[in-house]
């Protein structure tokens, strides 16, 4: 495999390298293997170039995961280790992994956590790429197929362009590091009106379980909602949420214990005249900005959903239809993790259709998607949250092993 890459690498980069430039405007993709030591880049499922790399050391191992492209720069160093030169540096995150040219690149790994290229091939793929583009590291050689699911959106299911502003009841959500605000739909929302054709450009989409901070989330909105003062819904218990819900019980005629529990969110969702949420989320950003968010439903919860990417692209304006290409990463979760999230079974093997088929998006988020949906968008699945790397100026970034690995 390593000697096929190598002679790919030859073929596109160096017979004919204005091809590579020519591209710039489909959605690529770049699929980086620690194992292999190599970098493929595909549109769609068709390989367009190829490299050797070198990736982190012992100690400075490479994450894996799905990544985009945040910030490049033709001239850039180091901050951390001695102003070393990192020609067109293509930065996955803002803790300092990167994408960068460098004179040494052996065929094991050898960087402090970045992934070196060959010189030449870093300036190749820098004119290929865009702000947003998709990264993804993996231990093993994994590329895209063609999937073909009812769960997969199309814009052919959006619906015509509705009026200037929707009435919708919205509560304000806290975006990741509590630094942005999006606007998110209760249980009985229905869509917004969709993007106008100006507005089309990529978004990207991540589906996970719903976790505790959704669920104090809602609570605290619930609370305020009652008259109860639970404080800014931030997702965070603090001392207000407590005195909240100990005034609830009281009230209630419940036992007073100023916990949150299963118990305790169900008695006030239902004074509130609410269903119970679903236990999962779906959130939508774009140009690395929050968008919005809503409740989505995972069958057979107890399995593990594993970690995948899929990208839409090749779009047919008459039809309203495009195809979506999809991988699959491993990411095995600790003990502790299952256990929080109530996960007893790995994923079964078989394809990324049938995780998918274990997932329900409400129609009108379906439609909504529809019309935001434009090539180059993509959806993320996972089990747990997208951790600190995800955050003001970042797409959506899940990380299935830490650079210490």
């Amino acid at each position: 495999m390593r000697f096929a890459l190598r002679m790919g690498f030859a073929v596109f980069v160096m017979a004919s390298p204005p091809a590579i430039a020519a591209g710039a405007k489909t959605p690529l993709q770049v699929v980086v293997s620690r194992e292999q030591q190599s970098l493929v880049v595909y549109d769609g499922d068709t390989v367009v170039a190829t490299s050797k790399v070198s990736t982190g050391k012992a100690g400075h191992a490479t994450p894996t995961g799905i990544f985009s492209i945040l910030e490049k720069r033709r001239r850039h160093e180091s901050n951390i280790y001695s102003n070393a030169p990192m020609p067109f540096m293509q930065r996955l995150t803002w803790s300092g992994i990167a994408l960068h040219g460098s004179n040494h690149v052996p065929d094991y790994p050898a960087s402090h956590g970045c992934v070196r290229l060959p010189s030449k091939f870093a300036a190749s793929l820098f004119k290929m790429t865009g702000y947003g583009m998709h990264v993804v590291i993996s231990d093993r050689q994994i590329a895209p197929v063609e999937v073909a699911s009812e769960m997969l959106f199309q814009p052919s299911e959006s619906r015509p362009q509705g009026p200037a502003l929707s009435d919708v009841p919205l509560r304000p959500a806290i975006g990741e590091f509590n630094q942005s605000a999006v606007e998110v739909a209760m249980t009985d929302k229905r869509p917004s009106p969709v993007a106008s054709d100006e507005e089309k450009v990529p978004i990207r989409i991540l589906i996970t379980r719903r976790g505790t901070q959704e669920s104090v989330r809602d609570l605290q909105t619930l609370l305020n909602t009652l008259g109860y003062d639970a404080g800014l819904p931030d997702g965070f218990s603090g001392p207000a949420t407590a005195a909240a819900i100990e005034a609830f019980q009281r009230a209630e005629g419940l036992p007073v214990e100023g916990k949150i529990t299963p118990e305790l969110i169900e008695a006030v969702f239902r004074k509130a005249g609410r269903s119970a949420p679903l236990n999962g989320v779906l959130r939508v950003r774009r140009q690395f900005q929050p968008v919005f968010e809503a409740e989505v439903a995972i069958a057979e919860p107890e399995t593990a959903l594993g970690t995948h990417l899929l990208q839409f692209q090749d779009l047919d304006t008459n039809t309203g239809q495009g195809k979506w290409f999809g991988m699959s990463l491993e990411n095995k979760l600790p003990k502790t993790t299952k256990k929080r999230l109530g996960i007893t079974a790995e994923r079964e093997p078989g394809t990324l259709e049938r995780t998918l088929s274990r997932i329900t998006v409400p129609k009108d988020v379906r439609e909504r998607l529809a019309g935001l949906l434009a090539n180059g968008s993509s959806v993320s699945i996972t089990d747990t949250e997208s951790g600190l790397e995800t955050g003001e100026g970042t797409d959506f970034i899940t990380v299935t092993r830490e650079r210490r690995g």
